[in-house]
């Protein structure tokens, strides 16, 4: 599966959720799929998509969203591993990453991650994080869907092939606009719910 074949599906699954997007080719290539509001990008911050989900998810606590999902890829994870006994040690209950791995980084030249011996799925279940795999589009779906229902820290690792998608334009939207574009979405999700 390719990257941006994983988007199309997380995309048509995410309508309601509050997205936090990796930096570089994932963002570009999500934002071609759809550039919707509640899709953050965190541009040029390779390694804060854990950080700002887990801050997000927290802040989301009492409201009717039902998970925050951060769309990581491997090389980004790994720039920032601390996200992983973070989270599971905050027990944030509707934290969801959802690992694009490549085992490579994507926007310089390919190099190789240590994902392909390291396994992020297995470093986040030893910090407490309820793990799902998917190596294909039926499985994304299907992982995504149950594990959007789990109580916890959550994360579906998802086995895709290296490689860009190609003619992708660049995201060259500025970021301050993009994030209160963001901002306006989330915070009238935030409100607590109250009953009539």
């Amino acid at each position: 599966m390719k990257r941006i074949e994983a988007l199309e599906v997380l995309n048509g699954l995410t309508a309601e959720l509050a997205v936090v997007v990796t930096c570089a080719a994932t963002s570009r290539e999500l934002a071609s799929v759809e550039n919707r509001d509640n899709h953050f990008y965190v541009l040029d911050s390779m390694g804060l998509v854990g950080s700002i989900t887990t801050g997000l998810a927290l802040a989301a606590k009492d409201s009717d969203l039902p998970k925050v999902i951060g769309l990581e890829g491997d090389g980004s994870l790994l720039m920032n591993p601390n996200v992983l006994p973070t989270g599971g040690f905050l027990g944030a209950e509707k934290l969801f990453l959802v690992l694009l791995d490549n085992q490579v980084y994507g926007s310089t030249a390919g190099l190789p991650t240590y994902s392909s011996r390291v396994d992020l799925g297995k470093l986040a279940e030893a910090a407490g994080w309820t793990v799902g795999r998917a190596e294909d589009t039926a499985q994304l779906r299907d992982e995504f869907d149950r594990l959007l229902t789990t109580t916890g820290p959550t994360l579906l690792h998802v086995s895709i092939e290296a490689g860009n998608a190609a003619d992708i334009p660049k995201l060259l939207v500025d970021p301050v606009v993009l994030a209160h574009r963001f901002q306006s979405w989330l915070t009238a999700r935030l409100e607590p719910h109250t009953a009539v």
